[in-house]
């Protein structure tokens, strides 16, 4: 079994484990308003690698999520993988934050309806959110994007197929899904260590390294930068 390093700086939570394949060995995991990820990173990577006794160079690949979510927390996330990789020169590998929520529900083995669409949510701000869909067996069935909640978007959902939505990006919106039966909320999840650990696990052993120049966040959506204003003399 491969040791892997993984964490996900890309919302509030700032999760980091350590695994023998998908077996947690540790984790640290806290969640802050603040966003605190500059401070905790670094302290969260040395703790879990002396609670297991692992030395660092005993690393196999180190796996960050790199988005959707927050800019400055996967900056500080990718910008700490990719240190890590280059020092030690082990592969690198990038996994989208949605698919870690993904199998962070899987791994809770909930009662999912047979032929459910589930929808992790990373949240946007305001009423808006990341997702993608995927089938009950974790397979994506589109690409990552922006999506607004609101009652047109609502109405379009099939109300023959159940729709699990879960992340910081459902629990926000909580008050949408109530009187609706095709839409099943799970509460609580979060980008967190075990499903962390398993999707670093299967990147590894399909060799889904990435290119330790060239991989950047996906942010999920262009920064907002505006000009400043020009002052009146």
């Amino acid at each position: 079994m491969a040791t892997i390093l993984s964490l996900d700086t890309a919302t509030k939570r700032c999760s980091v484990v350590l695994a023998d394949g998908a077996r947690v060995l540790a984790f640290r995991e806290e969640e802050n308003e603040r966003h605190t990820h500059a401070e905790r990173l670094n302290v969260f990577i040395q703790d879990v690698l002396e609670e297991a006794g692992v030395n660092m160079s005993a690393l196999d690949a180190v796996a960050v999520g790199i988005g959707p979510g927050s800019y400055t927390g996967l900056r500080i996330g990718l910008s700490a993988a990719k240190g890590l990789c280059f020092a030690l020169r082990i592969p690198l590998i990038g996994m989208s934050t949605l698919e870690v929520l993904l199998h962070e529900l899987l791994a809770m083995d909930p009662l999912i309806p047979p032929g459910a669409v589930l929808m992790p949510m990373v949240d946007a701000r305001r009423m808006e959110v990341f997702t993608l869909s995927a089938e009950r067996n974790g397979e994506p069935l589109e690409a990552a994007r922006p999506l607004v909640m609101d009652e047109a978007w609502l109405g379009g959902l099939p109300t023959g197929r159940t729709t699990v939505v879960f992340g910081d990006g459902a629990d926000k919106a909580s008050e949408l899904w109530i009187d609706r039966s095709h839409v099943i909320h799970v509460p609580g999840i979060r980008p967190a260590h075990t499903g962390l650990a398993v999707l670093g696990d299967v990147h590894y052993r399909k060799e889904s390294f990435s290119d330790l120049a060239y991989l950047v966040p996906d942010y999920g959506k262009p920064a907002n930068v505006t000009q400043p204003r020009k002052r009146l003399s």
